[in-house]
């Protein structure tokens, strides 16, 4: 036996160990013959994402809820809501608070519809839930679906785990009957503070308020209604009325005699791009 020969002992050291080296590259490989340990996927099988909270999904990274909600891009934490926007081709913008209601909302929509214009629909949570035909509706003709929150509270007198809610659950309720996410948040009573303006951020809509109120909530009859948006209409205006949370009668006839005389006038009623605000 040569000196640098292994001796007996040795060599089986050495089939031992080559024989625990070649297990462990089984183990690893994803070639035929390869098993997964107890309980993991099969090769080549998507892995399932780890559960998270309802609505976890929604929100990015700095939020600590989770991953981001994928190909969502994120609005700047805005100082102020919008009030207006772009103004030429003498654009205005029609918002209606607080529905769907189907004593309201359907005459609304057959006027838009006559004159084949778009408005916004500042839904509120509860009642998209309870009319989602009507969702389906605006939806269906083109209009944006906005977030007004669930319960309309005042905002500024939450905590912001209740503000989360508040505006989080309608966001899940409108993409669920509808199938997108909304794009656009008003808080009720236009009560803005940083903590609104940082969640609707996080949940990636673009704040809205108005330029004329109509101030159909009191409830003043057509004729005041109609007088308000004559007076006030003017390129890149966002008017406020409401299809739901009262007696919305005057409303609706508003609608039909102020919405033919803009366009008459050369106004282009349209609806905002949210990535050019």
């Amino acid at each position: 036996m040569k000196d640098d020969e292994p001796t007996p002992g040795r060599r089986l050291l050495l089939r031992a160990a080559a024989a625990l080296g070649l297990a462990a590259t089984a183990g690893c490989a994803d070639g035929p013959g390869a098993s997964a340990p107890a309980g993991s996927p099969a090769a080549g099988a998507p892995v399932a994402p780890r559960a998270h909270g309802p609505y976890a999904y929604r929100l990015q990274p700095f939020a600590g809820n989770g991953p981001p909600r994928a190909g969502r891009a994120l609005p700047r934490v805005r100082e102020a809501p919008i009030l207006r926007v772009d103004g030429r081709r003498r654009s205005m913008v029609l918002t209606f608070d607080d529905g769907p209601d189907p004593r309201y909302t359907p005459g609304i929509l057959r006027t838009l519809r006559e004159h084949d214009v778009r408005a916004m629909f500042f839904v509120c949570g509860e009642m998209a839930a309870d009319n989602r035909d009507l969702l389906r509706e605006m939806a269906d003709d083109g209009h944006v679906i906005g977030n007004h929150t669930w319960t309309h509270p005042l905002l500024t007198r939450l905590d912001r785990s209740s503000t989360r809610d508040e505006i989080e659950r309608t966001c899940d309720v409108v993409e669920d009957i509808v199938g997108e996410y909304p794009a656009w948040f008003r808080a009720p009573y236009g009560a803005w503070n940083r903590n609104v303006f940082q969640l609707g951020a996080e949940l990636g809509m673009e704040p809205l308020a108005w330029t004329v109120d109509t101030l159909d909530w009191t409830e003043p009859g057509a004729k005041a209604i109609v007088r308000r948006v004559r007076a006030g209409a003017a390129p890149g205006v966002v008017v406020l009325s409401h299809d739901a949370g009262g007696d919305r009668t005057g409303t609706v006839e508003a609608l039909r005699d102020y919405l033919p005389e803009l366009l008459d006038s050369g106004y282009h009623l349209t609806v905002p791009n949210r990535h050019q605000v």
